[in-house]
C-alpha cells in the first residue's frame, strides 16, 4: 500500500506480549512491501494514528509489476535499503545511549518529521503515549516518564497530555549525537 495521506505507526509484539514501535510511515510511504514482495507472513502490524487513505496493489499484482519495471523494484529496494538502515541506527541507539538520550534523538527525529512552527518551539503533530514513546525506545513507561522530565527540567521540551514542545531542538539533537 502506498499512504496518501495521514500517519500510521507501525508495530510489533516483544516475547512479553509488549507492543514495540517499529516506526512511522505517512504520506508517499509504504506499508506491506514486504510481504508483496515474498508472499510471506506479515512481519509487523499498522495502526492508522489519525484518518489514512492508502493506494492498494495486490501481491501477485505487486510482484508482476517488479518483474516488467525495473525501475519500480530498484524504487522498492531503495525503500527497503533505508528501513535496513533505520533498523540498525535504532539497535546502535538501544546500546549506545540511556534513555534520556534515546528520547532526545526520537524527539528531535519526530520534530523534523511531524514538527509545525510553534510559539517559540516546534510542536511535534503526531500525538503519542508515553506507553507509544517507551514501545519505541524499548523502554519502561516509567522510564519515559523520568527522562521527559528530564528534558523539562533543562528548559529543551514542554509537554502536556499526548502533546510535546520542542523549544531547544538544537540541545536535543547535541544530547545524544
Amino acid at each position: 500500500m502506498l499512504v496518501r495521506a495521514g500517519q500510521a505507526k507501525v508495530t510489533a509484539l516483544d516475547r512479553a506480549g509488549h507492543e514495540v514501535i517499529l516506526g512511522f510511515r505517512g504520506p508517499g510511504e509504504l506499508l506491506g512491501e514486504l510481504s508483496a514482495v515474498d508472499a510471506a507472513r506479515r512481519s509487523a502490524t499498522v495502526t492508522a494514528l489519525e484518518p489514512l487513505t492508502a493506494l492498494g496493489v495486490p501481491g501477485e499484482a505487486f510482484r508482476a509489476l517488479l518483474d516488467h519495471r525495473p525501475a519500480v523494484a530498484r524504487a522498492l529496494l531503495g525503500v527497503l535499503a533505508d528501513r535496513l538502515r533505520e533498523a540498525d541506527g535504532q539497535r546502535l541507539e538501544y546500546l549506545a545511549y540511556d534513555v534520556p538520550g534515546r528520547l532526545a534523538r526520537r524527539l528531535a527525529e519526530l520534530a523534523e518529521r511531524f514538527g509545525e512552527p510553534a510559539d517559540g518551539g516546534v510542536e511535534i503533530t503526531l500525538a503519542l503515549s508515553q506507553g507509544e514513546l517507551a514501545g519505541w525506545l524499548a523502554c519502561s513507561r516509567e522510564g519515559v516518564a523520568k527522562a521527559l522530565a528530564t528534558l523539562r527540567g533543562l528548559g529543551w521540551i514542554e509537554t502536556r497530555r499526548r502533546h510535546i514542545v520542542v523549544r531547544d531542538l538544537h540541545a536535543l539533537r547535541a544530547y545524544a549525537p
